[in-house]
């Protein structure tokens, strides 16, 4: 099962991807409305690690480890959660012709039992995630 959710961001893609590509940034940006974040380790380039906590905005930690798989500069970002819950998140960056880029945000968890016993924090989530992305993008803040 796969969630899928696309954006406009008013910026072009090489402003979106840096936003990926530099570890402090992807910190302040990362996760849902009111998460923050602690890296541990964040090697951006193809088959780096990235071990991180998420800092919820109740107090609770939930640590998480994944590998940048692929990564295309200014198109394309393929990350693979390899703690649990499991999943592949694909990001693709679109010159929108316009000056700016459509973002498609794709999620897969390999268990689609756990996705759809997740799907319910998942979406909003998701749409947080992309509303956080598209504050720094913009320089608004997150």
């Amino acid at each position: 099962m796969a969630f899928q959710t696309s954006r406009d961001i008013a910026a072009p893609p090489a402003q979106v991807f840096a936003a990926f590509a530099d570890a402090g940034r992807l910190a302040r940006w990362w996760g849902p409305a009111g998460f923050s974040n602690t890296f541990d380790v964040c090697e951006f380039r193809p088959g780096g690690r990235w071990v991180y906590v998420m800092h919820g905005p109740g107090g609770k930690q939930y640590p998480n480890e994944s590998e940048f798989r692929e990564i295309e500069t200014d198109r394309r970002v393929l990350i693979q959660h390899v703690s649990q819950p499991r999943y592949r998140l694909e990001i693709r960056l679109d010159d929108d012709g316009r000056g700016g880029t459509r973002l498609h945000w794709s999620q897969e968890f390999e268990d689609p039992r756990v996705a759809e016993g997740v799907a319910h924090i998942v979406v909003p989530a998701n749409e947080q995630n992309l509303d956080r992305l598209g504050a720094e993008v913009l320089g608004q803040g997150v």
